[in-house]
């Protein structure tokens, strides 16, 4: 867990293109990765100081780069061009070489995620087909402090088809965290945050916890989705135990029936929503052998005040 993340991988002086115009004009220029503040970007400032003061800077989102290639040197020397996959384009010139050559390696890492066969990083590729897939199936978000938990900051979340998973913004294989969707109680999203609640069923606990993040209504779509999805194998379930059952009521062989393992749901108003009336027909309607029947309660209230009833009447005939 990153408490000081750190977005930016490279800055420096460049002379950026001007797309009006044409002409290379002299700027700072900050490459950031993705995160909870943002999408992978390059940010654009007149200088140092206003990207150090936090001024307004001209952002290019770097999401789509479709190719990053050095240009030749007798069309323009140590040039970098960027090409979008709506056929857009950006160049700049660095001071030298060798700077050049760095922006190259890191813009073409960061934002292709392709194994570069003609450089050598002296470094091991983790940037492999499969990584990179598993990459983009995961969201950037900020885990804010809370009292049930000794870790916060930068990190990276997963949603999948019965867990919410938060892994290491560093050390990408490094699971931190692991929340069942069946043990939320509830969730929701707004602008710049997602929060959900658990119950005990989980590692943590029962708590509240937020992330900053702008990928919330994603994140939120994703857990709905998932939810639903498990609401639905539960009404499968239980339409299987009744179909069992009154197999079973037909059957002179009990033995051979089979009861199929129930889906956990969340102990919440919210998933009566989600299974709907439904659910609850079929709940109650299901054999009392294997569910609690609402009359069963009362008809053995009725049979013990006659227990009652008849255990007072031979008390009173015996002390006549």
């Amino acid at each position: 867990m990153a408490s000081n993340f750190n977005d930016i991988v490279k800055q420096g002086y460049v002379r950026m293109r001007s797309r009006k115009l044409g002409i290379y004009r002299r700027c700072w220029l900050v490459f950031k990765k993705s995160s909870s503040k943002g999408p992978r970007r390059l940010e654009k400032y007149s200088d140092e100081k206003s990207a150090n003061i936090k001024g307004s800077p001209k952002v290019t989102e770097m999401s789509n780069v479709k190719t990053v290639v050095r240009l030749p040197k007798d069309t323009k020397r140590q040039a970098v061009a960027l090409t979008f996959n709506d056929n857009s384009a950006r160049t700049f010139t660095c001071d030298s070489e060798l700077d050049a050559e760095e922006w190259y390696k890191i813009l073409s890492i960061e934002c292709l995620g392709a194994r570069l066969n003609n450089i050598s990083l002296g470094e091991p590729d983790l940037l492999a087909a499969g990584v990179v897939c598993e990459q983009k199936e995961r969201f950037n978000v900020y885990l804010i402090p809370c009292p049930t938990l000794d870790i916060y900051g930068e990190c990276m979340m997963q949603i999948t088809t019965d867990n919410i998973y938060l892994w290491d913004i560093h050390n990408t294989r490094t699971r931190l965290l692991t929340w069942p969707l069946s043990s939320l109680r509830r969730y929701g999203r707004d602008t710049t945050r997602f929060t959900f609640e658990t119950g005990r069923l989980c590692d943590t606990g029962e708590g509240v916890f937020t992330f900053q993040t702008r990928e919330g209504e994603e994140i939120y779509q994703r857990v709905h989705t998932a939810t639903l999805s498990i609401a639905e194998r539960h009404k499968h379930a239980l339409r299987e135990v009744e179909n069992n059952v009154r197999l079973l009521n037909r059957s002179t062989e009990p033995e051979h029936f089979s009861c199929p393992p129930s889906t956990i749901l969340p102990r919440s108003a919210f998933w009566h929503h989600i299974a709907s009336s439904q659910l609850a027909a079929e709940v109650e309607h299901s054999n009392p052998l294997y569910c609690s029947d609402p009359a069963g309660g009362e008809a053995d209230s009725v049979q013990a005040s006659s227990l009652k009833r008849d255990r007072r009447s031979s008390a009173h005939f015996s002390a006549q």
